[in-house]
């Protein structure tokens, strides 16, 4: 399966908590992240992070579902219309 480029957006409402699991599973899949931001609110005790991935379909799917299916944690993603080897 090709892999195309695209970005993950997740919402950590509870840093504190959320945090070692969300980290395990984006170490998991740490080859297919090319870049990550990560903005604490501390004022609110949440948690932005952004990742820009190369990933196939497939494991993007997987990978936002066991986010998501961490209580508290809010995921959405998208991906480029092209496969990431075509320029």
């Amino acid at each position: 399966m090709e892999k195309r480029l695209g970005f993950v957006g997740i919402i950590l409402e509870d840093r504190k908590k959320q945090a070692d699991a969300v980290n395990k599973i984006l170490s998991d899949y740490g080859e297919n992240i090319v870049a990550r931001v990560g903005l604490p609110y501390k004022e609110k005790n949440c948690s932005v992070i952004t990742l820009t991935v190369d990933i196939t379909t497939d494991d993007l799917g997987t990978m936002t579902g066991r986010l998501g299916n961490i209580a508290g944690v809010s995921v959405k993603s998208a991906l480029s219309k092209q496969n990431s080897q075509n320029k």
